[in-house]
């Protein structure tokens, strides 16, 4: 089907939507109604700092959501995806007792219930299913909760939405949380083309059975709604007399919280503000309920529907996290994630795909409204005398009033920023988007009305001692006035092995107090990183951090910057992004004890990589993964002694890959991966190494 002309701009106010709720109802999740008005009153605005919290935070309901789509990516945009696939897709991006989940226990957290089951070699949708887990276990949240995604994919398209919903939700729920995770999907599908709630119900109660609960709850409450007029008040009682969480087991059940959803939405159908106040001042799962929402109006209402009194958008900023295996996406943006579900979608579609705005650039505020995650001051604040804002084409930043000699800085986070660091519920795994010896571009003009003139440079703030952040300004700047345009460049140094946390601008000021805005027009960085990764001379924990862990202990008390053990079966860690492509890697690996160690390439997760391994029966070789399969592409002999170093030199250009350990060389061809994360892995033992170098092919 051809998708509406609209959709780029649907799907990023349906991401907008959904931060917006997951972080307006975060901070007091799970509070009662009535603690609810009795501590914060009725919910019109972000309480956050009310309560100690920070506002924009790692979350399973933003990093199930725009991860699990990844399916669609790694087995083939298709409607038929299986929920097998997308089962596979949990085991390969989710760190088992550190990413997405609350990882509750086996029958208590339902989704920790069905990774177990994954894991042990239980495919989806049995993994699941009532029959494996019972009926209290199964009809939880979260296939309501991790929903939206599928929907954003599918614009104007219901059934494939509904499709595509229950292939997922049956990864880890049954029944009636499936019911409302279907309905939902597809009322926010077909949101793309309609904003008639009743129209919208029909779509969603069409697609599963008439006779479930979900069908008959939400035939109670149109009722009660149109009897109550205004009175949401009142529907709310009704709801918790009928549906609240004293009529059913478990954690955290669908009906209840699907049940305030469909409230609010019928409350206010057409007042994006209303229904944020009316779900969130309703209680209960407040951040699922209030992102499920926010999405829907978001695809209904447009961007429009975030203006009015409050600025929604602002505080936001158009970040997100997500806590996964695959860290180089691990620190995002709205806009970012927008073009790539529209990829997704029109793939889908079977419609040529849109061009990439700016030529590539990872920061090209093409939407509007767009600021990608910049703010003035950066991550940590203090930028009062700039402003920042998206035009739809550019960054505009405004000059309030710089005096002489001052300088002024915006930035945008690429890595975990300081505030996150113990300040989350979900543990925050993400390796950084940008590293040493890659390039750093932007594109800049003086706006008409520019007072003075203005001298910019890059700049980059890096972890240092004590993990406070360090500012490094590139040393070549340029200096533009009204109607003026410049270009910047600059080979990001290395910095000890410490990680690069933010990048951005420092506007300065000579002469005259300066007025007016400095425009960006785009940001984008490249080129292959040259470094060493190793433990920092100075105090601090970043440097590690930049790893994701998926080893039952990654330590930091050994003499080697980096010592993993697995426990049982495999261990990893990974760092890097997926523009890691043609490097060379290399690094002295001491098998302690274990069936193999192994350095790792082009990983894009935890189950999908090359690796260059030795294995305790003397043997190296060259193993590709593919989630449970794994292909040995070439092997020869090689003695390996425990707790004897042997280096390790990979060299990747292209499909070619070459492995050298210790002057014994295997050479390979394979396509699988083009490109991925670094890393160390070993097999029920121990592997240290001190250090990893990073460089180009020569």
């Amino acid at each position: 089907m051809t998708l509406p002309t609209d959709t780029l701009e649907r799907i990023y106010a349906g991401v907008l939507g959904k931060l917006i709720g997951v972080y307006l109802g975060r901070p007091f999740e799970n509070w009662t109604y009535q603690r609810i008005l009795k501590e914060l009153g009725p919910i019109t605005y972000y309480v956050n700092e009310r309560l100690g919290a920070e506002l924009v935070v790692t979350d399973d309901d933003v990093s199930g959501t725009f991860s699990f789509v990844r399916a669609l990516e790694d087995y083939g945009a298709s409607p038929n995806l299986s929920a097998e696939d997308i089962g596979r897709t949990w085991l390969n991006y989710v760190v088992e007792n550190r990413a997405v989940f609350w990882w509750g226990g086996a029958g208590n957290s339902t989704e920790h219930t069905a990774w177990l089951n994954l894991a042990k070699g239980i495919p989806a949708p049995r993994s699941g299913a009532i029959e494996t887990n019972g009926k209290i276990v199964a009809e939880q949240i979260g296939a309501q909760i991790f929903i939206d995604g599928w929907a954003l994919v599918s614009p104007g398209n219901p059934a494939q939405a509904a499709k595509l919903a229950r292939a997922a939700g049956s990864v880890s729920h049954d029944g009636e949380s499936v019911h409302a995770a279907v309905l939902w999907a597809a009322m926010e599908a077909e949101a793309f083309l309609s904003r008639d709630v009743e129209h919208l119900l029909e779509t969603g109660l069409s697609f599963i059975p008439a006779d479930s609960l979900i069908a008959r709850l939400v035939a109670d409450i149109r009722g009660w709604v149109r009897a109550n007029g205004d009175d949401w008040q009142a529907t709310r009682r009704q709801i918790e007399d009928t549906y609240g969480y004293d009529k059913y087991a478990g954690v955290c059940h669908v009906a209840p919280n699907h049940a305030l959803m469909i409230m609010a939405l019928l409350h206010a159908p057409d007042d994006f503000s209303r229904g944020q106040m009316i779900v969130n001042t309703s209680g209960w799962d407040t951040d699922c309920n209030a992102g499920n929402l926010g999405c829907l109006q978001g695809i209904m209402l447009g961007l429009a529907g975030f203006d009015g009194e409050q600025d929604w958008r602002g505080p936001v900023a158009d970040r997100l996290y997500l806590s996964t295996a695959d860290g180089g996406r691990g620190l995002t943006d709205a806009p970012s994630i927008a073009y790539w579900l529209d990829d997704l979608a029109r793939q889908l579609a079977k419609e040529p795909a849109r061009p990439a705005p700016k030529g590539g650039a990872q920061f090209h505020f093409a939407l509007p409204g767009a600021v990608q995650g910049f703010m003035a001051g950066g991550t940590e604040g203090n930028g009062s005398d700039i402003a920042v804002s998206g035009t739809g084409e550019a960054l505009a930043v405004e000059l309030i009033s710089v005096a002489p000699g001052r300088s002024a800085y915006v930035g945008t986070p690429v890595f975990i920023p300081p505030a996150m660091i113990g300040h989350s519920w979900y543990e925050v795994l993400a390796s950084p988007r940008v590293w040493p010896g890659q390039t750093i571009e932007a594109s800049i003009a003086g706006a008409a009305g520019l007072s003075g003139t203005v001298e910019v440079a890059l700049a980059v703030r890096h972890y240092g001692q004590d993990d406070a952040l360090v500012s490094v300004i590139s040393p070549q700047s340029v200096t533009v006035e009204a109607g003026q345009s410049a270009r910047l460049s600059w080979q990001v140094p290395q910095f000890d092995g410490n990680p690069i946390a933010e990048i951005g601008l420092v506007m300065s000021v000579r002469d005259t107090a300066t007025v007016g805005r400095v425009l960006v027009d785009w940001l984008r960085w490249g080129g292959e990183p040259e470094l060493t990764l190793r433990r920092p001379h100075n105090e601090g924990n970043m440097w590690r951090s930049a790893w994701i862990n998926g080893a039952s202990v990654f330590s930091k008390n050994f003499r080697e910057s980096f010592r993993l053990s697995a426990n049982r079966g495999e261990g990893i860690i990974l760092t890097g992004t997926r523009d890691w492509r043609d490097i060379t890697i290399e690094a002295e690996l001491n098998l302690h004890l274990g069936n193999y160690g192994a350095l790792v390439f082009r990983a894009q997760g935890l189950r999908q990589y090359y690796a260059a391994r030795l294995t305790r029966t003397g043997k190296l070789q060259v193993v590709c993964r593919r989630d449970e399969v794994e292909q040995v592409l070439a092997e020869t002999a090689l003695p390996v002694v425990f707790e004897t170093a042997i280096p390790v030199r990979v060299t990747l250009s292209g499909p070619q890959i070459t492995v050298d350990a210790g002057g014994t060389v295997l050479e390979v061809s394979d396509g699988t991966y083009a490109g991925g994360m670094t890393g160390l892995a070993v097999y029920e033992g121990a592997l240290s190494t001190d250090k990893v170098h990073i460089g180009r092919v020569r």
